[in-house]
């Protein structure tokens, strides 16, 4: 019991829910937004002392080694940089039990409420992303959709989508295809020159947004195994190698008809429960995300991908920045007379930064 100014005796229920909360801030001190499979696959983790629009600089290839005669010294030269800039914003939700609730419940409702606040913030992360790499448009979010044209994908202007784009979305007038004049982004690679790069792709048009290719003789359903390699080739040509597709669980059960899907472990017979891989596969794939291989290509099914598009990606290289500027936070709240309430919020921002990473397939 607890003696309040008044004299009266109060109950001691919003005692329990603190502890409750204690607790809860403790478990959560680990917790880590990157530490989630599907983000920790694709986007680089960047802190930020500010709030609002940051801007982030990265080096495009730009430097060379020259061959140097003896006593000669090299000419001195500078990276080449491009930057980009993120929108930071803040995301949370409420959580609240009643009274009621707390006196007559076998179980905690207050730490029941809170896990599941927990998850949601893990789907709301993951959808977000998601939504941001395919284009998925959602104004909740700011994603801006893809539209696709008769012969390729045309998206909206790069400079004017805030979760920027992979090479076709343009910082000029978003006509579509490789713009190799005012992309700022575009760079050189190997012995590709820049009228090599825009004649890539099943539009030669240098997209790394293109629609699926129609193929009598494919039949894998809305994934056309020429659409797979056409994206990897537009990878390659940047320097990259293509090391992971991410699939909806539509095209999940048509990949695994085909003779070059693969899981990634065997298994063994004493966990073979009848699932391609056993248990072996069943467990990696909690822990990475990864379902099987094509081609040498990660498999990665995730239920926020449309089931009409698909993506190509090297994942090494992180295509997404993550902008942290405060990690998930919970604190106390008291939303009204007879409820005990709390908050979870957090500070963060997405954007594609790498546009040579990706390719995305959408389908007729």
């Amino acid at each position: 019991m607890v003696t309040a100014q008044n004299g009266l005796a109060t109950s001691a229920l919003s005692g329990v829910a603190n502890r409750v909360l204690v607790d809860y801030k403790d478990a959560l001190q680990d917790y880590r937004v990157t530490d989630m499979p599907v983000i920790n696959m694709f986007a680089e983790r960047f802190t930020t002392e500010t709030g609002g629009d940051v801007d982030i600089s990265f080096s495009k290839p730009s430097m060379k080694l020259e061959q140097l005669e003896e006593g000669a010294t090299p000419a001195y030269q500078h990276t080449d940089l491009r930057s980009e800039r993120i929108n930071v914003k803040e995301w949370g939700i409420a959580v609240g039990v009643t009274r009621r609730m707390l006196e007559d419940s076998r179980f905690s409702e207050m730490e029941l409420a809170l896990n599941e606040a927990r998850r949601a913030v893990d789907r709301h992360i993951t959808e977000h992303a998601v939504k941001a790499l395919f284009g998925v448009v959602d104004s909740n979010f700011g994603t801006i959709a893809l539209t696709a044209a008769s012969s390729e994908a045309t998206v909206t202007t790069f400079a004017s989508n805030p979760h920027g784009g992979f090479f076709g979305t343009l910082d000029d007038n978003g006509s579509g295809g490789l713009d190799t004049a005012n992309d700022v982004r575009l760079a050189e690679y190997g012995i590709y020159s820049k009228d090599d790069l825009a004649g890539l792709g099943p539009a030669t048009t240098g997209s790394h947004y293109f629609v699926s290719q129609d193929s009598a003789s494919d039949a894998t359903g809305d994934i056309q195994l020429n659409d797979i390699t056409a994206a990897m080739e537009l990878i390659g040509a940047k320097g990259l190698n293509a090391d992971t597709i991410m699939i909806s669980p539509m095209h999940y059960k048509t990949l695994l008809n085909l003779a070059d899907f693969t899981t990634p472990f065997a298994g063994t017979a004493a966990h073979d429960s009848g699932v391609k891989g056993g248990l072996d596969y069943v467990n990696q794939t909690s822990r990475t995300g990864v379902v099987g291989q094509l081609y040498g290509l990660n498999v990665v099914m995730n239920a926020y991908i449309p089931k009409n598009r698909f993506g190509v990606f090297d994942m090494s290289v992180k295509p997404m920045a993550y902008v942290e500027r405060r990690g998930l936070t919970v604190e106390e709240a008291n939303p009204g007379f007879g409820i005990t309430g709390s908050y979870m919020s957090m500070r963060y921002g997405l954007k594609i930064i790498r546009p040579e990473a990706g390719v995305i397939v959408i389908g007729d």
